[in-house]
């Protein structure tokens, strides 16, 4: 069922790894690259709930959420093939609008293909199911990123693709991984299409009969049965569970925190670890540390793939709420660590960290929203959920060059600390969170 997510990780990962260097080529300046990064939590913020209302509302010969993550992977297979060849296009348009172009074309269409695969799971699995479901998808999530990253290392070391450019254009293992990413992709969502029964909109009614489960969720909403409109979205908003406002907040720090992470790890150990001159981007050291952080971001997906499996036994122990706490506090705890690592070896500790946060924040959060919502609004509200993921980024991506800037004297170690301690502070708000499940099985 969630094996297409597989194939939108991998191409995420070939993105976030790649994409920065390609517009580059492009001739983008350095210091115009956050602003490009923009686009993907603005696509998600317009693009996730309005696929999810759609999808809540559609049922035909496809299905209900299939038509949407097909149309998702076709074009974003498109957008893959065609970003590091945007010079093709040279002729029509200067190559970096094209490279940029390809870039929202892609962040749009992953967010098409992501937001009916989280609603699928809330559809097709039970109460009891669902912490497993979710964490499955993680596991898939996790792999697919380590593929991802690792793709074009392997396709020089293994395979012999040259890692250089012979015209001052993109190398070709950048321009074959882009193309194998997008064969996964749309091979990957076919599996899931061809192999998942969806349930329809009078299976699901039936389903949802079960009392206690209906009378805990219209506690919290009231089901809106009028004919659904698009702009029902800033209704629903409005509407949202009490649970969902209160995950709101810990979605806001756990991903304020991955943002900040993933734009200045390369340049804090750089300059902390490798302790290289903060204005050098272009020596062999500074390339040495780049292609270290690849590893490790690698090593902290592997992991949150590996500990995906666990979570269902841990979360059947302790309850999803504490779960989902001790993980972010072990995730701050390893951030915070990386300013007090002796060498770039000791970081693979901290990723291990890392890495057991990052599992839980895909996976426990969905879990415990999904007993919240009404299976009529899954779509809508987990496109809305999304919203408490794209804007922390948005914010960071605005405010964090500044802070790095001129608070942290570009010592880009204390984004990473701030990171840490925004991963510690989403932990303590975990405790205030209802899960509705929890109420109904006690």
């Amino acid at each position: 069922m969630s094996f297409g997510f597989l194939g939108i990780q991998m191409g995420f990962a070939l993105q976030n790894a790649n994409a920065s260097r390609i517009l580059q080529i492009f001739g983008a300046d350095v210091h115009e690259l956050s602003w490009f990064w923009i686009i993907a939590p603005l696509m998600g913020l317009i693009v996730q709930p309005i696929i999810g209302h759609y999808s809540d509302q559609t049922w035909g010969r496809f299905g209900r959420r299939k038509p949407f993550f097909l149309a998702g992977a076709l074009l974003a297979s498109i957008g893959l093939i065609l970003m590091p060849q945007a010079d093709i296009f040279i002729s029509i348009l200067p190559a970096l609008w094209v490279g940029a172009g390809m870039l929202m074309i892609m962040d749009a269409s992953f967010n098409i293909a992501m937001e009916p695969f989280r609603a699928l799971v809330g559809d097709n699995l039970r109460t009891d199911q669902r912490t497993l479901g979710f964490s499955v998808q993680t596991a898939l999530i996790g792999f697919g990123a380590v593929i991802g990253s690792w793709l074009p290392y392997v396709l020089t070391n293994w395979f012999g693709v040259s890692n250089q450019s012979t015209d001052g254009g993109v190398p070709p293992h950048l321009i074959y991984s882009f193309v194998v990413g997008a064969l996964i992709l749309v091979g990957s969502i076919l599996i899931t299409i061809f192999t998942t029964k969806e349930y329809s909109p009078e299976e699901l009614e039936r389903f949802s009969d079960e009392k206690a489960h209906k009378q805990a969720l219209e506690q919290d909403h009231e089901v809106d049965r009028k004919e659904a409109r698009l702009v029902d979205i800033f209704e629903d908003f409005r509407k949202m569970p009490t649970t969902m406002r209160q995950l709101s907040w810990v979605q806001f720090f756990s991903w304020f925190g991955l943002f900040g992470m993933w734009v200045f790890t390369t340049p804090a150990i750089a300059h902390h670890i490798y302790g290289l001159p903060i204005d050098d981007t272009q020596s062999a050291a500074y390339q040495d540390a780049g292609d270290w952080v690849g590893v490790l971001f690698g090593v902290y997906n592997l992991v949150s793939a590996l500990f995906a499996f666990a979570l269902p036994y841990i979360a059947k122990q302790i309850g999803r709420k504490m779960t989902h706490a001790l993980s972010l506090v072990i995730g701050g705890i390893g951030l915070l660590s990386m300013y007090f690592m002796p060498d770039k070896d000791w970081l693979m500790l901290s990723m291990v960290c890392i890495g057991i946060a990052w599992a839980s924040i895909l996976a426990m959060p969905y879990a415990i929203l999904a007993g919240a919502i009404s299976p009529k609004k899954m779509g809508v509200y987990m496109g809305i959920f999304n919203f408490f993921i794209v804007i922390p980024q948005i914010i960071n991506a605005i405010i964090g060059g500044p802070l790095v800037k001129y608070l942290y004297n570009d010592n880009a170690i204390f984004a990473l600390m701030t990171s840490g301690v925004s991963f510690l502070l989403a932990a303590a708000l975990v405790f205030k969170v209802k899960d509705v499940d929890d109420v109904i099985q006690k």
